[in-house]
């Protein structure tokens, strides 16, 4: 019963994305997704250390 409400929500969430306008900074998607190193690294430097894994712990 309690369906309506949240199904609203998404309703207007996903409206709003639809016909909102978004200024999208195309030369930087291009630059993440053909994966040019030129700006810092991300949190996933921390996936270079094998000993860094913080689930290593419960594989063993």
């Amino acid at each position: 019963m309690g369906r309506g409400r949240a199904k609203a929500k998404q309703t207007k969430v996903a409206r709003e994305l639809k016909y909102s306008s978004h200024n999208t900074d195309f030369d930087a998607l291009q630059r993440e997704l053909s994966g040019d190193s030129d700006g810092p690294r991300r949190s996933d430097e921390r996936y270079d250390e094998p000993s860094d894994d913080e689930y290593d712990d419960y594989r063993r």
